[in-house]
């Protein structure tokens, strides 16, 4: 896996920087946006700039590569997957709190109509 998903020697260097810290930061993200009532659109491209931003933090902190379109991609996709499900858990509380009379919560991250 090293030299395809991550480039750094270890797997914990990715593991903390890319899924722990990344993680945490995409699914404040994606709450935020839904939250805020925004589209999804919106958090793709908070996303992609955030991808940007741990790729940063990887070449500052273990002098990895800044601009390889390989590992970009690769921290983007895991970003994206948290902040999509932080995204879909916040909507859901969001459609179901306020909307009480006309949905209930199918599981955390879908709703459906009563």
């Amino acid at each position: 896996m090293q030299g395809i998903l991550y480039e750094e020697p270890s797997i914990w260097q990715f593991l903390f920087i890319t899924v722990i810290m990344g993680g945490w930061t995409a699914w404040r993200t994606g709450k935020s946006v839904a939250e805020n009532w925004q589209n999804y659109g919106t958090l793709v491209v908070y996303v992609l700039l955030l991808g940007g931003a741990i790729r940063f933090i990887h070449h500052a902190l273990f002098h990895g590569t800044m601009l390889t379109v390989q590992y970009y991609v690769v921290d983007t996709v895991v970003l994206l997957l948290f902040a999509t499900l932080g995204y879909r858990y916040y909507r859901t509380r969001q459609m179901t709190n306020i909307y009480y009379w006309l949905y209930e919560k199918a599981s955390p991250f879908s709703w459906k109509a009563k």
